[in-house]
């Protein structure tokens, strides 16, 4: 009894060290390519980064060398703004529900977020700048700035209300108008923005002045000088009070000419250097409004994006390209267009030298001119970037598309250069993968690091020359250190035939080296078939790939250049082929048995066997060392059910294991080592097998009781006996109970793959070895229920399961995994994306969780094909995207994060800010000095920074702006406006207008002059002289169509009115009168009683 108690206290004790749900955070640990669900970019033009924003709250960062970053949003909505703070390090995104969230690049975090309280239908970044506009559904204009010291979100007072804003333009609206769009104007140092509302009304506000320079779209304008595509001699009338904009933007390099989109598919060249009216109205209307149609259809489709870019040689700051997304015709192929415009001579003179439709490949998502790096001057030439759905990101050459631009004739596609992945998953299509993490302190490292032939950065080349332009980020000095071991290796294979071999022990993965499917010098039919599964032996370097014709490739990656042998192998003949001396590994075998698609391959024996699973239910041994075929059996159990899961385990008494239950003794060889495997098929039956003869343990296949489909089975070894599992029944635990089990458990030590030991055992240690070994519990995961058996059950048919659970949901995928050295816990799949951890071998449920809240990602069919773990990592491809997820807390595999790359490049930020600072002042010298940012960076990143980053952009004078309400004080209504005053007696004029302007001179302050007090209060005093006028003007302004004695009515009512005016302002004196006797009497009685205290007591 004392005995049994110590007994379950040693068990208790060793359960408690085992997993706990405290010791699980599931984490990604590293992610490489585009969400599928992607949507909208942003481009940091001096870092060079490109941000993607998606519909489920994700955003992904893309650098060059491999350089990749994604944050994750708590809220799984779709973003519809996205910016830089351009280097700042800093990225503004506001999602559907209007929740703006700030994030920092340098912690990979969220900085802060602000809840906006209105539908938020309009987003600017003043570049350059910390600040931004947000524009709501009522029409009102808001300042924020990032704090990036503090990493806060500031709101200031400042803002713009339609109503305010129309009032002064003069203009009233019917209803709340949104603001559709907010586009700070170039060059202006932030002091400018176009701010345009729903029904078509475009303002440009001067925020320095507080005064509305430009009104457009309010009024009905005759367009003289329409340009269409298919009939430019035609013209047009339009009202645009209600024509609806839905994209603008600026279409030359000093904000001069304003490029507008709008729902019927016009689009509208503004020139907003023309002045405003008091009335609204532009001064030489027909030269400032331009329209431009791309078709002459009458049902067209909305004018979705419009960006522009300069000509390389442009004469003038107008000419360009135009980047149009809609504006077709309803029905026709979905293409973005690029137009060539010309005006050289003015608005009027603007005519398209060219039109180039580029063909889609994919739905239209969003579009981002990235300006060449280093642009001086007249050099603007700038790259697109395309977006399309799913995931899916083209790069157009700049210099290809003025190429295409100037030729005569029209290519009828322009094929783009795609993103280059670091892990390809479709272009070609990968269909397995497999993840190893090397031992550490052997040869294994070393000798992988040898084979390594791929020489070239992470990011692969592009086609045609073209270089990758973006080249943000900054490696960490762990990755680039010379010389480094190889600890982890990631492997994929692909439809092709080939596989490619990355270095996963840092965040950025490096390429190792490519196996194409076709050994060179050998011709073997089916050498191009799609990898079907493929697996790798640590302890000797070896390398075997299956295809889905049946062939088995065996490479050995501890010899790359050295000159070998290649082994054809059938089932009746081998053939020894001498292959040429290349780089990389070479091919030592070809093994090809059977036409059917090889399923599992499995190493035994420490790697001196190799086992071969195949779809027609057939296995073969391989014997490594000879390259022979050990035994091919027919059929495993007699059926063509598929196998899907092989293992293994050495023990010395597994024939005697056979007997029958009723036996209490088993005859125990002397020194007797074999090795069983287990082979599973699909339809959850079990053969065990003599590893080393290939004869049959068990005359008949243990089986499920209910019929199931199989998944994989594992061999667990245990420190315990199997009797203390084994003492009690335990019932069945379906899959939702989340109840731990009382009854103690003994925890798994290692998988049967390990290496023996060096020393000799003698017989009794063998004997006890043996018992151990059967012992050791058999996991089997099937699609319903996950069941654990003791080996001796199994060899003897016996379906008693130690442990069973359930499955609510069907399972599809399963791993196992260590803490310590030791398996201890299990992880599930279900074909719902849910995901399960459990406990080993209790099979207790310590986490749930779903590959949906982890990744965002749905789990598609056939995704478990590209699932693969080792020692608590899982690795997953889905679409473009390939993901590490890490299990267990504290556990870091890949040194994050001082390995991880940075995000932001603080040194050149600061080398940028310094460049801007001197340009700024050389600017205010002798011009414009861009050239001097591109110069200073050249050494620092390879290339140069681009030319939009303003020299002269200095924004210290716009917090002072903000900080104070945008209406606190009387503002001009339009330029060239007069100001509001109060009337003084000598401003009232009792004749009225005359119909001709005066041509005498009028009093204007001279630029930095400020006005007094008193003018203020009273106006500007009007100091002109009288000068003698001409009998014409005397005429025109006194001359009466009517007869005397109408005349003298008239006159008696001016008097009148006169009166009037003159009694209001009596009466108005009076008060300001008495109010001024009231604040003198308050001042004295406050000297009175200031005057018996004290200094000290104020």
């Amino acid at each position: 009894m004392f005995a049994k108690r110590l007994l379950h206290k040693a068990i208790h004790h060793s359960q408690h060290r085992g997993l706990k749900s405290e010791d699980l955070d599931l984490r990604i640990s590293i992610h490489y390519g585009i969400p599928t669900t992607s949507s909208t970019l942003a481009f940091d033009s001096v870092q060079r980064l490109l941000a993607i924003g998606t519909l489920d709250g994700r955003i992904k960062v893309i650098g060059g060398d491999g350089i990749e970053g994604l944050f994750i949003s708590p809220k799984q909505l779709p973003y519809k703004y996205l910016e830089f703070i351009q280097n700042h390090g800093f990225i503004v995104s506001i999602s559907n529900d209007n929740d703006i969230q700030v994030w920092n690049l340098e912690t990979r975090c969220l900085a802060c977020s602000l809840q906006w309280e209105s539908n938020i239908t309009a987003f600017s970044v003043i570049s350059g700048s910390k600040f931004m506009y947000v524009g709501d559904e009522f029409g009102l204009t808001s300042v924020l700035k990032v704090d990036t010291e503090d990493g806060k979100l500031l709101q200031f007072p400042y803002n713009l209300s339609a109503d305010s804003l129309s009032e002064l333009a003069g203009f009233s609206f019917h209803n709340h108008q949104p603001v559709v769009g907010i586009l700070p104007q170039p060059r202006s140092s932030g002091n400018r923005v176009i701010i345009a509302y729903a029904n078509g009304l475009i303002l440009l506000w001067d925020t320095s002045e507080a005064q509305i320079l430009f009104v457009g779209g309010s009024k009905d304008l005759q367009l003289k000088d329409a340009v269409d595509i298919d009939s430019p001699d035609d013209t047009y009338e339009h009202n645009l009070q209600d024509k609806e904009i839905s994209a603008l933007c600026w279409a030359s390099l000093d904000g001069s000419i304003l490029a507008v989109g709008y729902l019927d598919g016009d689009i509208l060249f503004w020139n907003t250097s023309s002045v405003a009216t008091s009335s609204g109205k532009q001064t030489g209307q027909g030269k400032n409004v331009v329209k431009l149609q791309l078709s002459s259809a009458d049902r067209r489709l909305p004018v979705i994006v419009l960006h522009w870019s300069a000509n390389d040689r442009s004469p003038n700051n107008s000419d360009g390209r135009l980047f149009i997304y809609g504006g077709d015709e309803i029905g026709s192929e979905e293409v973005l267009t690029v137009l060539s415009l010309e005006w050289s001579n003015g608005m009027e003179t603007l005519r398209c030298v060219g039109r180039v439709d580029l063909t889609l490949v994919g739905s239209f998502a969003d579009m981002i001119l990235l300006p060449s790096a280093g642009a001086t001057g007249s050099n603007h030439r700038a790259d697109l970037f395309v977006l399309t759905s799913p995931g899916q990101l083209h790069l157009y050459d700049g210099a290809n598309l003025s190429n295409w631009l100037t030729q005569q004739e029209r290519k009828p596609s322009v094929c783009p250069a795609d993103f280059p992945m670091v892990i390809p998953t479709s272009e070609p299509l990968m269909t397995v993968a497999k993840f190893c993490m090397l031992p550490s302190g052997g040869n294994s490292s070393k000798g992988v690091s040898e084979a390594s032939v791929m020489k070239l950065g992470p990011t692969p080349a592009l086609s045609g020359g073209l270089q990758w332009p973006l080249t943000g980020g900054v490696l960490s000095q762990l990755s680039v250190t010379k010389d480094k071991s190889v600890e982890i290796v990631y492997m994929a294979g692909y439809r092709d035939g080939s596989v490619r071999i990355w270095d996963a022990s840092y965040p950025v993965l490096r390429p190792l080296c490519f196996l194409e499917g076709q050994v060179q010098g050998i011709n073997v039919a089916g050498s191009s078939a799609p990898v079907s599964t493929l697996n790798f032996c640590c302890l000797t370097l070896c390398l075997v790939i299956g295809n889905e014709c049946g062939l088995v490739r065996v490479y050995d990656l501890n010899r790359s250049s050295h000159k070998i042998n290649c082994h054809f192998v059938t089932e009746t003949s081998s053939e020894v082929h001498s292959l040429p001396q290349g780089e990389g590994p070479q091919c030592r075998a070809i093994i090809s048995l059977v036409n059917s698609p090889v399923q599992t391959l499995h190493f035994g024996n420490s790697g001196a066997r190799l086992a071969i699973g195949f779809e027609c239910g057939r296995v073969a041994l391989l014997d490594m060392s000879s390259l022979s075929i050990l035994f091919f059996m027919d059929s495993v159990l007699g059926t063509s059910s598929p196998v899907v899961s092989m293992s293994s385990i050495e023990c010395t008494n597994a024939h005697d294991s056979v007997k029958s239950t009723k036996h209490t003794e088993t005859k125990l060889p002397e020194n007797t080592k074999e090795e069983i495997m287990f082979i599973l098929t699909k339809d959850a039956k079990i053969r065990c097998i003599d590893a080393c003869s290939g004869s049959m343990i068990s005359s008949h296949p243990w089986h499920l009781k209910k019929q199931d489909t199989a998944i994989s089975i594992y061999v667990l070894e245990n420190n315990v006996p199997l009797s203390a599992l084994t003492s009690e029944k335990h019932p069945e635990e379906p899959s939702k109970d989340t109840t731990a089990q009382k009854e103690p458990r003994p925890e798994a030590s290692s998988v049967a793959t390990d290496p023996p030991e060096a020393h000799h055992p003698s017989s009794s240690e063998i004997a006890c070895a043996g018992e151990q070994s059967l012992d050791a519990l058999i996991l089997l995961c099937c699609e319903n229920s996950s069941r654990l058996y003791s080996i001796k059950s199994v060899i003897q048919g016996n379906d008693k399961a130690i442990h069973k659970v359930k499955h609510a949901k069907p399972c599809c995928w399963a791993t196992t995994f260590m803490k310590d050295g030791k398996v201890c816990g299990l992880v599930l799949f279900f074909q719902t994306g849910v995901i399960e951890i459990r406990s080993l071998p209790d099979l207790e449920l310590l986490k749930e969780s779903s590959i949906m809240s982890i990744l965002r990602w749905n789990l598609k069919p056939n995704m478990d094909k590209t699932m693969s773990s080792d020692d608590a990592q899982i690795t997953l491809a889905n679409g473009s995207e390939v993901a590490f997820i890490s299990l267990l807390a504290g556990k870091d595999d890949f040194r994050i994060p001082e390995s991880l790359p940075c995000l932001h490049d603080s040194v050149l930020a600061a080398a940028a800010e310094a460049a801007i600072t001197v340009s700024s002042n050389q600017n205010k010298k002798q011009g414009s000095a861009s050239g001097i940012l591109g110069g200073m960076v050249k050494g620092l990143k390879g290339g140069k920074v681009n030319s939009t980053t303003k020299a002269e952009s200095d924004f210290s004078h716009l917090e002072g702006i903000f900080l104070k309400p945008s209406f606190s004080q009387t503002f001009p209504t339009v330029a060239n406006s007069q100001e509001v005053e109060e009337l003084s007696i000598d401003d009232i004029e009792i004749d009225e207008t005359p119909l001709v302007a005066s041509s005498s001179h009028e009093f204007v302050k001279t630029k930095g002059e400020k006005e007094t007090d008193r003018e203020k209060l009273l106006g500007v005093p009007d100091d002109t002289k009288p000068r003698i006028r001409t009998p014409q003007e005397i005429i025109a302004k006194y001359r009466k169509a009517t007869d005397a004695s109408s005349a003298a009515a008239d006159a008696r009512n001016k008097l009148v009115e006169r009166q009037e005016k003159l009694e209001r302002i009596s009466r108005r004196t009076e008060e300001l009168q008495s109010g001024a006797e009231d604040f003198a009497s308050l001042a004295n009685e406050l000297v009175k009683t200031m005057e018996n205290r004290k200094w000290w007591h104020i």
